[in-house]
């Protein structure tokens, strides 16, 4: 089953909802930052919010950045996707030891830490990007992006997200679901949602047992007439590229990169969502110094 991301609607119009399965791509990310297993579970929600946001941008080319600074040992825990669900990003800290509430359960919120914020950033080309900052209350990301919709944009939100990593360290399930009311939703729409939310229980159980992206979203919102709206594939991307580094080395300036050059006289510059290395020779840094220009 590949990762996919799908999004719904009520047929009375009153809630709308994404679900996601992203197994693969946590795998992959798991795998390129050798990532132990309470780095695993907070990258890869993060990664899967990130998904979930950017699959909601309207612009081809727009861009949603979800960084969470917590203030716990994992450090910054960051994510990046594209207006397709597309994902890419890093932990700063991949190699926390593990951290669990109790035996079996990862304590995600505690290695992500509480004393922080939680940032979204939507980049649709102009001039300025968005920004929304609130504080964290728990790191463990699903409640904080609940929290984030209801007090940067006023829109009621409920937020799971799961990732089950095996005895081997490998990803077994990954996914999550967003669902918001829109205009016009009553307390017994509330209350039926909760009720779903409560009989679902942990998305990553849930995932485990076998369900895909659709069957979330029908047994959390059971009991709804569902308008399946789009379904479609999701994956790890990195959008590196040398032309891109080259870019990066010339927004160093003429004078950084020609001591760059008499200090070290090569560079090599790896990249933080893939950890792909690119290496420069003095003469290839001689030529990009030389298209700089006075």
């Amino acid at each position: 089953m590949c990762d996919e991301m799908v999004r719904a609607i009520t047929a009375d119009g009153l809630v709308r909802a994404q679900a996601i399965t992203g197994r693969d791509l946590v795998e992959k990310a798991r795998t390129l930052h050798t990532l132990l297993p309470v780095a695993t579970a907070a990258l890869g929600r993060t990664l899967l919010a990130a998904s979930l946001l950017g699959d909601m941008l309207k612009e081809d080319n727009a861009s949603l950045t979800l960084q969470i600074k917590g203030g716990g040992p994992l450090g910054l825990v960051l994510a990046v996707s594209d207006s397709g669900g597309n994902v890419r990003g890093y932990v700063q800290n991949p190699h926390v030891e593990l951290m669990e509430q109790h035996p079996g359960k990862l304590d995600v919120g505690g290695a992500v830490g509480t004393q922080g914020t939680l940032t979204v950033i939507k980049d649709f080309g102009y001039k300025e990007p968005y920004v929304g900052t609130i504080g964290l209350f728990s790191g463990e990301i699903a409640d904080d992006l609940a929290m984030y919709f209801v007090e940067s944009e006023q829109v009621p939100t409920a937020c799971a997200l799961g990732v089950l990593v095996g005895l081997d360290q490998s990803v077994t399930a990954a996914g999550g679901y967003l669902i918001q009311l829109l205009p016009g939703a009553g307390e017994d729409v509330i209350s039926q949602i909760e009720a779903g939310v409560k009989k679902l229980g942990p998305v990553s159980a849930a995932l485990d047992r076998g369900l895909d992206a659709e069957g979330l979203l029908r047994e959390v919102l059971d009991g709804f007439e569902l308008d399946i709206l789009q379904t479609h594939p999701v994956e790890y991307r990195c959008a590196c590229s040398r032309d891109r580094v080259v870019r990066a080395l010339i927004s160093l300036g003429r004078q950084e990169l020609r001591e760059m050059i008499e200090e070290q006289g090569q560079a090599e510059l790896s990249c933080q969502f893939c950890d792909k290395v690119y290496r420069f020779s003095r003469e290839e840094l001689e030529e990009i110094l030389a298209q700089m220009g006075e």
